[in-house]
């Protein structure tokens, strides 16, 4: 039981039914890291949250699982995997915490899946990249004061 006393749903605004974000790549950031037991009790995995950091789903958080601990080896191989490239995408090769990879800007790659139980579209991670560093658009054509190539002395 929780005390709800002081709280007053006439005074906020009810959450929106979030749909899926459309797929895409998207900077992120991770905020959260948890080890849990996955359902069997035979493993464990590595549950991240990302949050991603510009555009219109700015604020939107997506979860990623990671089966680092799992009696079958090629879902270990592929989360060691999944981890090698969220670890170079954010710089920090050798990790001694999942909370080392907080905070650190990547791009990630989201893919709409449709769920066997329901049939509803759900996203999914499905890559990690670097934060992209090139600038954008209206920043280039700000440096160069508009100017198109041809016409730069």
């Amino acid at each position: 039981m929780a005390d709800l006393r002081g709280f007053d749903a006439s005074q906020v605004e009810p959450s929106a039914d979030f749909e899926p974000i459309p797929a895409g790549k998207y900077p992120a950031m991770i905020t959260e890291s948890e080890m849990k037991p996955n359902k069997a009790g035979t493993g464990a995995y590595l549950q991240l949250t990302f949050q991603v950091l510009d555009g219109p789903y700015k604020n939107r958080f997506l979860w990623a699982r990671l089966n680092l601990d799992n009696p079958n080896a090629t879902a270990v191989q592929i989360a060691r995997a999944e981890l090698s490239a969220i670890c170079r995408a954010v710089g920090v090769l050798a990790p001694n915490d999942s909370t080392d990879l907080h905070s650190l800007p990547l791009t990630i790659h989201v893919k709409c899946v449709k769920r066997a139980d329901t049939g509803e579209l759900s996203n999914e991670l499905k890559g990690f990249s670097k934060k992209d560093s090139s600038p954008p658009p209206a920043t280039a054509a700000a440096a160069t004061n508009g100017t198109p190539p041809w016409k730069r002395s």
